[in-house]
């Protein structure tokens, strides 16, 4: 938001007595975005895949043949996977105020999720993926800007043009009526740019461990309390459910592709164009603080990591409910600099997103054996 008073101050400036024609110039703007916005969970379905006589759900779709299911219904007895995350979950990348406004309230199914687009080009995503086993319906509640927070704040009038945050997720799940089967959760790295919490004083400082330790503690006490919701939810869920908690990106593997980034931009100046605008958005990225935003995601990674354990103990052995903790995109090597973005080094490329699911696709099929997922037909995991 301080961006956005930065503009109105600027154009009153230049221009004195158009700050109100500019005020309702970008008013008139965002109302529009919001028809179209990502207040509307991205949602795809694989109900063709179903009229094959060999479909587990074949059934089904006789019975909405003859009229005695609708197409909600018949919906409702596919298996259902949602996605909970950041930015790094969807098509967005850091350009200008007005740019990443428009990708993160339009851009869905571009992403290693939930793309959808079939040509050999696209981002082969887990949703495509996994619709070459089974039928499901997978969406999408990944919100650019998301963190975990410790929720209950009051968003006000400007709450649909904030970021979505871990509780807000958590809430547009929980207002569903069907309950996901299987939710992937992978959100946090927002919460790393640890240098807006350290007195500028002490940034230099080697000895920051209880700076360090309280972050994460404060990390996981937060992620918790959003995760033990969903996880009442599905208790309440006569059928199986689960989950699949991802560790943060492996930032050491990130950063020796940005490294290749800058230097190729040393030669090229016009490559990655908004490479240092990544450092006044993320102060932490910058190559003085990342060592220890390094150290930091490992932290937060073996407290995810506990915290999955100390849930499944509280659950026992013969619950309805599975946790798991994944660092199948934590260890995952993205050192490869076509794997980043190429307007900021810092977003995954579409080559990226497709690796990303390839990782993320990897880590499922313990939790697709538990909820007993049967695949309509074996394929090759290719295209």
């Amino acid at each position: 938001m301080r961006s956005v008073r930065s503009s109105f101050l600027a154009v009153e400036a230049l221009v004195p007595g158009t700050g109100l024609r500019f005020r309702a110039v970008l008013c008139i703007v965002m109302v529009w975005l919001s028809g179209c916005s990502s207040l509307a969970t991205a949602r795809s379905s694989t109900l063709s895949d179903i009229a094959s006589p060999a479909s587990p759900y074949h059934q089904a779709y006789l019975q909405s043949r003859q009229g005695r299911l609708t197409e909600a219904q018949l919906t409702d007895r596919l298996p259902h996977m949602a996605m909970i995350g950041d930015s790094l979950s969807r098509d967005f990348f850091v350009s200008s105020l007005f740019g990443m406004l428009c990708r993160s309230k339009m851009n869905h199914r571009r992403d290693w999720f939930l793309d959808t687009d079939p040509s050999a080009d696209s981002v082969y995503s887990l949703y495509e993926r996994l619709a070459r086993e089974t039928p499901l319906v997978a969406c999408e509640y990944s919100s650019a800007g998301g963190e975990v927070d410790s929720g209950g704040g009051n968003r006000g009038l400007l709450g649909p043009w904030l970021p979505f945050d871990l509780s807000q997720q958590t809430d547009l799940v929980l207002q569903e009526k069907r309950c996901p089967d299987l939710v992937l959760l992978w959100i946090g790295h927002n919460n790393l740019d640890w240098v807006d919490s350290v007195d500028p004083r002490l940034r230099e400082n080697a000895d920051l461990d209880a700076v360090w330790q309280k972050m994460a503690a404060d990390f996981r006490e937060d992620y918790e309390r959003q995760l033990r919701r969903l996880v009442e939810r599905a208790r309440q869920e006569e059928r199986r459910r689960a989950f699949i908690v991802f560790g943060l990106f492996n930032l050491k593997s990130f950063f020796e592709a940005r490294d290749t980034a800058e230097q190729q931009r040393k030669e090229n100046p016009r490559l990655y164009p908004s490479f240092e605008v990544v450092y006044e958005r993320f102060e932490s990225m910058k190559p003085e603080y990342r060592a220890n935003m390094v150290r930091l995601a490992l932290m937060m990674n073996e407290e995810l990591r506990a915290m999955v354990d100390e849930f499944n103990r509280e659950l026992g052995g013969d619950s309805q409910v599975r946790l798991e903790y994944s660092d199948a995109l934590a260890t995952l090597a993205i050192d490869d600099v076509t794997l980043i973005h190429p307007m900021d080094a810092w977003h995954p490329s579409p080559k990226g997103h497709s690796v990303l699911a390839e990782a993320a696709f990897s880590a499922l099929r313990p939790s697709l054996e538990f909820l007993g997922i049967v695949p309509s037909r074996k394929h090759a995991d290719s295209r």
